[in-house]
């Protein structure tokens, strides 16, 4: 945190009482409840302070009750009272981290609640050894702030600052964290800050958190030029790396996240948790988060775009702007001028699973031609969870909307955004609030194959620099790093090694 800066958020004193502070410029009294008692907090300027004893509390603005907008602990979910955590109880020295580099960064993106059977964060710990031993170096969480209901993908979230209960809450969280880099893994965390998920009224009871002068896809935008709202934005991000040890970041959609200010706040973010990892999912040929923001590394969806369309011939969404060349694959994974390390491919990611219409994956010929060239380019490759063994089971979209408005508009939209698409029908889309849509996205998982194992291993030894051949008549693809090729056939849909 800036010095200077105000630690929002409750945290134990120590003696018994609770400090609090609360980002809260629109209403006129702010009060806490705990423990039965209403205690006045005190206004100075925008913040409000006071203190409390007890665990669980509520916040009243202007005599409406609210949790704390950042809660660290919502065990009831998103309409139960916040609970007070002393993070200090599970912290772990800085030298337990193993240390994250993108010279040898492989990160395997995994969503807790399909992980495992449980869906929970111990249960995922048993997994984290086959992970390593397969080559991975950091496991990439989707979002685990508190969202509504007890299962979804976590881009709608609502209390950022609280580890989702049904995951295993703060506890949870903190001893996944620990085992992982007990086993020599890294965690980056995906966070979303360009959009808060339904129920948003919990935070403009406060102040305001939101902006007319900008749009995004999934609701009102972020006021990023009040500096109260930065806060309740960059103190999270302080708060995974210093309170829960967490290696780095990854920002979801950061061109949805909108600042005229001269310092935008996704560089103000990367300075203030200093050498932890930032990486950023931005739109295509959009460079600001490499190039001005001081960002370590960005997704490069055009390369996963240009393999799906030459495997699949699907040119629908937005896959029609990529006509499958695999002369333009080849500067893909050159970098088109850029460090390759900081350019994060993949074959498969939540996204692109996930955002189609049944949720399924690439067939295993297909992938396995997909995986080869990501992960034998320069660049850094990204594993979904599952395609190390070539997992057949589908990631569909899910939610537990609590708000049944809510929930019937959001299988109205699911339904409208593929009507356009003349490979599925309306009513074939899963219902995202049915609990069958969840479970059918839930790993079943087998050994790993071979393919990924022996280009795991060869990304420790192979020299960076990268020779690419396109021949786009017989749709062959070669590349070579020292002294090592591969031959990806897209027409048959096979690889070859060649030492």
């Amino acid at each position: 945190m800036s010095p200077g800066e105000t630690r929002l958020g409750a945290f134990p004193r120590g003696d018994g009482t609770n400090e609090l502070c609360v980002w809260a410029p629109t209403p006129g009294r702010v009060a806490v409840r705990a423990n039965g008692t209403e205690t006045p907090l005190e206004r100075d300027g925008e913040h409000w302070h006071g203190s409390f004893t007890g665990d669980d509390y509520l916040l009243l603005a202007d005599g409406e009750a609210w949790p704390d907008p950042c809660s660290r602990h919502q065990p009831e979910g998103v309409r139960g009272p916040s609970r007070v955590v002393d993070t200090g109880t599970f912290a772990r020295p800085d030298a337990a981290r193993p240390g994250l580099a993108l010279d040898d960064l492989v990160l395997y993106e995994l969503h807790v609640g399909t992980f495992t059977p449980e869906g929970t964060f111990e249960a995922a710990i048993p997994r984290l050894a086959g992970l390593r031993e397969l080559g991975t170096t950091a496991i990439e969480l989707m979002p685990v702030g508190t969202f509504p209901g007890e299962r979804g993908w976590g881009y709608d979230g609502l209390y950022t600052y609280a580890p989702h209960p049904a995951y295993g809450g703060p506890q949870g969280l903190a001893r996944l964290v620990g085992a992982a880099h007990a086993e020599g893994l890294g965690v980056i965390l995906d966070v979303v800050y360009n959009h808060v998920g339904p129920g948003n009224e919990a935070l403009r009871a406060f102040g305001p958190y939101f902006t007319d002068r900008h749009e995004t896809f999934w609701g009102d935008a972020i006021d990023y030029e009040r500096r109260g709202v930065r806060e309740w934005a960059l103190q999270n991000a302080e708060l995974w790396i210093r309170d829960y040890h967490v290696d780095g970041l990854r920002l979801d959609a950061v061109h949805a996240i909108f600042d005229d200010s001269p310092l935008h706040v996704c560089a103000e973010l990367k300075q203030r948790v200093g050498g932890a990892l930032v990486i950023s999912e931005m739109e295509t040929d959009d460079w600001r988060p490499i190039e001005e923001w001081g960002h370590d590394a960005q997704w490069a969806d055009r390369s996963h775009h240009e393999l799906h369309v030459l495997l699949t011939g699907e040119r629908e969404g937005y896959y029609a702007d990529y006509e499958g060349s695999l002369s333009s694959l080849a500067d893909d994974l050159r970098g088109r001028g850029h460090d390759p390390r900081r350019l994060v491919v993949c074959a498969q990611n939540h996204d692109q699973v996930g955002n189609r219409a049944l949720g399924d994956r690439l067939p295993p010929e297909a992938l396995r031609v997909a995986a080869a060239v990501t992960l034998f380019s320069p660049c850094t490759p990204l594993l979904f969870m599952g395609e190390e063994y070539l997992e057949t089971r589908p990631f569909q979209f899910f939610t537990d909307h609590v708000d049944p408005e809510i929930a019937e508009a959001t299988r109205a939209g699911r339904k409208r955004e593929f009507e356009a698409f003349t490979a599925f029908a309306g009513d074939e889309v899963p219902d995202p609030q049915a609990l069958e849509t969840f479970l059918r996205s839930k790993l079943e998982p087998r050994e790993p194959d071979s393919l990924y194992r022996e280009l795991l291993a060869l990304r420790r030894e192979l020299p960076r620099e990268l020779e690419v051949e396109a021949d786009e008549e017989a749709r062959l693809l070669r590349l070579r790093r020292g002294s090592v090729a591969l031959v990806a056939d897209f027409a048959n849909r096979t690889v070859e090694l060649i030492r």
